[in-house]
């Protein structure tokens, strides 16, 4: 039992450290956003998010 619980808590150590790599390394030291809104290649493709997605739905009336 405790060895799985050391072997958990290690992954997840090594996992926090390597996510602290690469906001350190990156530029302005963020991550992208990953909402669909903020994606230029969904926006050409006509995808939303699920919300303006159903907003629109209900403008229109339509029933899934």
């Amino acid at each position: 039992m405790i060895e799985t619980l050391l072997i958990s808590v290690i992954i997840i150590a090594v996992a926090m450290a390597l996510l602290l790599v690469k906001v350190l390394w990156k530029k302005d030291g963020r991550f992208s956003s990953q909402h669909i809104h903020d994606c230029e290649a969904m926006r050409e493709r006509g995808i939303h998010c699920v919300i303006e997605q159903d907003r629109e739905a209900r403008e229109k009336g339509s029933a899934y």
